[in-house]
């Protein structure tokens, strides 16, 4: 089989039903996401993904390293922030292979466009741990057009060198993601494929479309911009991104790419303030449903049927897995993959796989296991099993009536958790905001 090409798209904070192919209702000017719905109906739309964090540094360890993201120390803090500048541990360490320095040891090019929050330079860095090419944040949020993060300071790199460059972010990513597939397309031709990493910012807060430069002023010293925003401030900054995914398309068909190219789209974890999780419960830093199940679509005319739709169970480290085997290339033998790869399943996904998912969070000592139609889950001390399959909201708690199911999820856990490095005491938790600051879910 030839290799594919890979675009893997991250959104970020984007819930499950934002998009028009999720259930998602339209905004005011119309559809939110034509283009990532048409690539969900000529591809593969996934019902029951996972995110492997509800927090996004931890989930983009587990993505570049396709393996429970708790092995490294960096992953323990919830999340990153921009006061770990500096460290020499909280971030991704070089010499641990990784998504694309696998891919580039078989000949493939690789880029990141967007969004790094893997560890701040000189220690750390996208060019470090296997990417020719960056452009984007290192931090986790910044301003959609000073390009300053939390703590004021201006964060757009281009490769190693901070870069300045004017435009909304969201805008000069996708601009970006294009003029790679176009000066890519030729030596695709010639045998030697890319992937590209493009990891949007959108719609992460500050609430800013591409026609509200004026707020950078108002939310440079509190990018959490906790003050504004609305739904439809909201849904137009994920339109914004639609838009460039449509432009990235069509660059991949006007270069004769498309068909040969696996484009992923996903989400880091579950929404936040202005996001859709309907009918699921919680949000980013839960461990309910709403934190931790995300859209994953996936689009490869060669390979995946059109109209496909799956309720596999998988999590982002399983598609590091898939595009590690689509690409012919392996694990190194000291960093085993905890991903599962599903690249024999694409060509046919109505097969399904069973298979034990589990995360922990230091935030309120939050753990959860699923398997098959059951979920085990704790939080803040109190333990939960839930049929998923019929009570997606996470409502009904059957512990009591089923003790039994319950002990075995729970040690089950236990045994999974004794596998991997204790939470160390000092892991920070940022969240940012709390209930004085707007009412509970």
């Amino acid at each position: 089989m030839k290799r594919p090409n890979i675009v893997f798209v991250v959104a970020d904070d984007l819930g499950f039903a934002d998009l028009g192919c999720y259930g998602g209702r339209q905004a005011a000017f119309g559809a939110v996401s034509p283009n990532l719905d048409a690539l969900a109906a000529a591809g593969l739309r996934m019902t029951q993904g996972y995110s492997n964090s509800p927090v996004c540094s931890p989930t983009r360890f587990a993505l570049m390293t396709a393996r429970y993201q708790y092995h490294l120390r960096g992953a323990a803090d919830e999340p990153i922030s921009s006061k770990s500048k500096g460290s020499l541990t909280l971030g991704l360490p070089p010499e641990h292979p990784t998504l694309p320095s696998l891919l580039k040891g078989v000949g493939y090019h690789t880029a990141l466009i967007g969004k790094w929050h893997l560890g701040y330079p000189p220690v750390f860095g996208p060019l470090k741990s296997g990417y020719e090419e960056f452009f984007g944040p290192i931090s986790g949020g910044v301003d959609y057009f000073t390009h300053c993060s939390n703590n004021g300071t201006h964060d757009l790199y281009l490769n190693d060198a901070e870069h300045t460059e004017e435009g909304y972010l969201t805008d000069l990513l996708s601009h970006k993601a294009v003029d790679y597939v176009k000066r890519m397309a030729e030596p695709a031709r010639l045998g030697k494929p890319f992937f590209l990493s493009l990891h949007y910012t959108a719609p992460h807060w500050p609430w800013e479309t591409r026609d509200d430069a004026d707020v950078a002023a108002e939310v440079k010293d509190h990018l959490f911009h906790l003050h504004g925003g609305n739904v439809e401030t909201y849904r137009r900054m994920i339109h914004h991104m639609d838009e460039g995914m449509g432009w990235l398309v069509q660059a991949l068909r006007e270069t004769g790419q498309l068909d040969n190219t696996l484009i992923v789209f996903t989400s880091d974890n579950g929404g936040e303030r202005f996001s859709d999780n309907w009918p699921l419960v919680g949000g980013k830093m839960d461990l309910t449903e709403g934190g931790i199940r995300v859209p994953w679509i996936a689009h490869w005319p060669a390979m995946i049927p059109p109209g496909s739709v799956s309720d596999q169970h998988c999590l982002t480290m399983d598609w590091s897995a898939t595009l590690l085997e689509l690409g012919q290339t392996q694990a190194h033998p000291d960093y085993p993959l905890d991903g599962v790869s599903m690249a024999n399943w694409l060509a046919r996904p109505f097969q399904r796989v069973e298979r034990p998912l589990y995360w922990r969070m230091k935030h309120r000592d939050q753990r959860a296991m699923r398997l098959g139609p059951w979920k085990y889950l704790r939080v803040d001390g109190n333990d939960y099993l839930f049929n998923i399959e019929a009570d997606e909201r996470e409502r009904a708690n059957l512990g009591a009536r089923q003790p039994e199911r319950l002990a075995q999820m729970r040690a089950a856990w236990e045994t999974w958790n004794a596998t991997m490095p204790t939470i160390p005491e000092d892991a920070t938790v940022s969240v940012g905001y709390s209930y004085k600051d707007m009412p509970q879910r």
